[in-house]
Formats: C-alpha cells, sequence, structure tokens
C-alpha cells in the first residue's frame, strides 16, 4: 500500500510540474513583451504586478488541482474501505533503511528547484523567486501526510514531513548562500537482482520495479569537483558525488519470506555508500537552446560512472560502471 500511495502522489507531482515546464515559455515571452512596451504616463508599476501575477497564476492553477486531486484520492472511496482507519501517527524512520527519507527529501529538493527556476525564468527577481517557488517541494509533499494517516500501512509520518522540510531547504539555503546550486541532489536506478527473485513483490518489469525495488534506488549529493578540490584543474561540467542505496529488503523493516505462493530467499540487509563521477549538466557549454533547455531539465539525474562502494558489512568493492 505503501509504495501505491508514493506510485499515485508521484504522479499527481510529475503533471504538475510538466504543467509549470510547459507554460514557463509562453510566460517567459510575455513578460518580455511587457517590458518593451511603452508604459502609461511614465508608470511602470502596473506592468511589474502583471509579470508577477502571470506566474503566481499558473501556480495556484497547478496547486489547486494537485490538492484537489489528493482529496478526490483520500475521500472518494478509491482505496478499499478495510484500507482506511481513524487518522493516526506513525514513526516510520527505520523503515527501508531510511531510504524512504532520502527519496522524500530529493523529491522536495528538485520540486523546489524547478518552481523556483519557473519564477525566474519568468523574469521574477531572485527574493520573491524564492519566497513563491522555493517551498513548493514541502508544499506539495506534506498534504499527502493527511492521506497517509488514514490509511492502515501508512500513517502520518513526522519523518516524511521533516525530510520533506530538509529537501527545499538545502536548495533555498544554497540560494540565499552562494546564489547557485553547489550540490545537486541526485537520483539513479537500476533494477536489482533481488527483484528478479521477488516473484513480483519488488516489481514485474523495470518501470514497476522504479517504484517498488528500493534496492535498485540509489540518493546522490553531486560537488563540483574545481570548486572544493582541484581548483580549475578539471572540466568545469564534471562533479563528485556521494551516494546512498541499500540491498536485501523484501520489506520495510523485515523481510518477507513468500509473496504470490513461493518462497523469497534469505538475504541480509545492509547499506551501501559510494564515491563517483557525475556531469553538472547545466555546465555543459552548447550553442543550442533546446540542448540547453535539455540539460538544465535533467539536472537531477545522476550519469552512470565507474564508482567505489563502503558497505554495513565491512567491505570495499569498485564498479566499472555504477547505475
Amino acid at each position: 500500500m505503501h509504495f501505491m500511495i508514493r506510485k499515485i502522489g508521484s504522479r499527481l507531482i510529475v503533471v504538475c510540474m510538466t504543467v509549470l515546464l510547459i507554460t514557463r515559455v509562453p510566460v517567459l515571452a510575455q513578460d518580455n513583451l511587457d517590458r518593451d512596451r511603452p508604459s502609461i504616463n511614465g508608470d511602470t508599476t502596473s506592468l511589474g504586478h502583471l509579470g508577477i501575477l502571470r506566474p503566481l497564476s499558473v501556480t495556484a492553477i497547478v496547486l489547486t488541482s494537485y490538492f484537489a486531486g489528493l482529496a478526490y484520492i483520500g475521500t472518494s472511496g478509491y482505496y478499499p474501505d478495510d484500507s482506511r482507519v481513524p487518522f493516526y501517527f506513525t514513526n516510520d524512520w527505520k523503515y527501508y533503511l531510511q531510504m524512504d527519507k532520502f527519496h522524500h527529501a530529493f523529491m522536495s529538493y528538485n520540486i523546489s528547484y524547478f518552481g523556483y527556476r519557473y519564477f525566474i525564468n519568468a523574469g521574477i527577481k531572485k527574493s520573491k523567486a524564492l519566497l513563491f517557488g522555493g517551498g513548493l517541494g514541502f508544499l506539495m509533499l506534506t498534504p499527502k501526510e493527511f492521506v497517509d494517516g488514514h490509511l492502515k500501512d501508512s500513517g502520518f509520518s513526522w519523518g516524511d514531513i521533516t525530510a520533506n522540510f530538509v529537501g527545499s531547504l538545502v536548495m533555498t539555503g544554497q540560494e540565499l548562500l552562494f546564489d547557485e546550486q553547489i550540490v545537486r541532489y541526485k537520483f539513479s536506478f537500476w533494477r536489482s537482482e533481488y527483484a528478479q527473485l521477488g516473484n513480483g513483490l519488488l516489481g514485474r518489469n523495470f518501470i514497476h520495479s522504479y517504484i517498488k525495488d528500493y534496492n535498485g534506488h540509489t540518493y546522490w549529493l553531486s560537488i563540483n569537483a574545481n570548486r572544493f578540490v582541484l581548483k580549475n584543474k578539471l572540466p568545469d561540467w564534471l562533479n563528485i558525488a556521494a551516494g546512498y542505496s541499500v540491498n536485501g529488503m523484501y520489506g520495510p523493516i523485515e523481510n518477507r519470506q513468500s509473496y504470490n505462493g513461493k518462497i523469497i530467499p534469505e538475504t541480509l540487509r545492509y547499506r551501501q555508500f559510494l564515491l563517483s563521477l557525475d556531469i553538472d549538466w547545466p555546465e555543459i557549454q552548447t550553442r543550442s537552446k533546446f540542448l540547453k533547455k535539455v540539460l538544465n531539465t535533467i539536472v537531477f539525474i545522476k550519469l552512470p560512472f565507474p564508482a567505489l562502494e563502503f558497505n554495513s558489512k565491512g567491505q570495499f568493492k569498485g564498479y566499472w560502471l555504477y547505475f
């Protein structure tokens, strides 16, 4: 049930962020027209207000649609009656070796980043862009906890709320302190061997496993190599990335022993700490406006590179290519 909730919430968020990305270009184009348009009696105040009202209106419509979708899911009987319970709190900090919390922080960081960039690209000054866009991740993810609070296998989680807050704070804090994103929060995925042995518990195919298989998730903090280590001795687009992942999980706290009438192999749950290289996509120089937009959109994707791993079993490993 927990994964199904995340699946539905993620779909709603993807739709909402897609609307923002699609509407970003027309808003910017119209804002440029307003700047070029002569003012009446020298008064440009009204035009400035119009400039910020457009992206605010679009954002309000997107958020209203998103919240309405959550309300429909939570009250329409979408879930079976036996899964609905009176509102309650849960402590799920230990679930999936904290991978769920890394996921919440990742989503919140990147929603806030794209929300902030949406306002910047609409011509809104930085302070207001941070005010209206910097907290979008926290704002969009937090209401879902009230839906979870009425579901038997979920519950309202203060741990999730904290992770949501941290994700938005990391994005906004960097813009306030450094005027840029020195550290980017990224994600990579590859379907794990555990999914193939789980008889469908961790997904029946690659896409389904992306939703259900935390063993295949890795979350990265990607830092520019020149800025902190090598002082302009490497290309500006080259980053160093520290990652966190897990292995051996067939359940939130304890592994299931069977699924769909078949035995699941016994496995040891353990953590992985990784060091790898990465690419800072916006730093790649190109004359193509289209390619530049693509590079600015995929900032959350960690490219496969060689990697080193130290895990909680006390092992060191190396990978020629880590996904």
